[in-house]
């Protein structure tokens, strides 16, 4: 069910996989896959970013990839690369399409989704139901790429 991922690499960064979670259906978790997010030429660990495999009510407002980099790395478009590293590995699992969620007020991140070559379908209110609504997050901008 997993790949191998020692192939995502560009002319700057790598992904290193951390550890890979399979599918909880009661949670409504998809398979996913996590990852520390590296700089080739010092091997410096830069952020980390997820992949969620396939899409569903959680992944509608979740989204399939999760992101993050560390304050001293942000600005050089690292969490866009890695998100076009994602894109390949979501290839591979025959994903025809991925969706990047941010909060409308974060302007970093959706600059990130705009980088990395998504766009914004909407803007969607998060149900009271989903565990973003509980973190306080009650409308999320749904950012979408085709992958084919």
């Amino acid at each position: 069910m997993f790949f191998y991922t020692d192939d995502l690499i560009d002319d700057e960064i790598y992904l290193k996989l951390d550890r890979t979670a399979d599918e909880n259906i009661e949670k409504g978790y998809v398979p996913a896959y996590y990852f520390r997010i590296k700089r080739l030429n010092d091997d410096a660990d830069l952020g980390f970013c997820d992949l969620r495999l396939g899409h569903n009510d959680n992944t509608y407002y979740g989204g399939n990839i999760g992101y993050e980099i560390h304050a001293e790395y942000r600005g050089h478009h690292y969490a866009a690369k890695a998100c076009k590293l994602l894109f390949q590995l979501a290839k591979k699992h025959n994903m025809e399409h991925i969706v990047i969620t941010c909060s409308p007020d974060n302007t970093a991140s959706r600059k990130i989704c705009e980088y990395s070559g998504c766009t914004l379908e909407k803007i969607v209110s998060v149900p009271e139901w989903h565990k973003m609504y509980e973190e306080g997050k009650v409308i999320t901008c749904r950012y979408i790429t085709d992958i084919k």
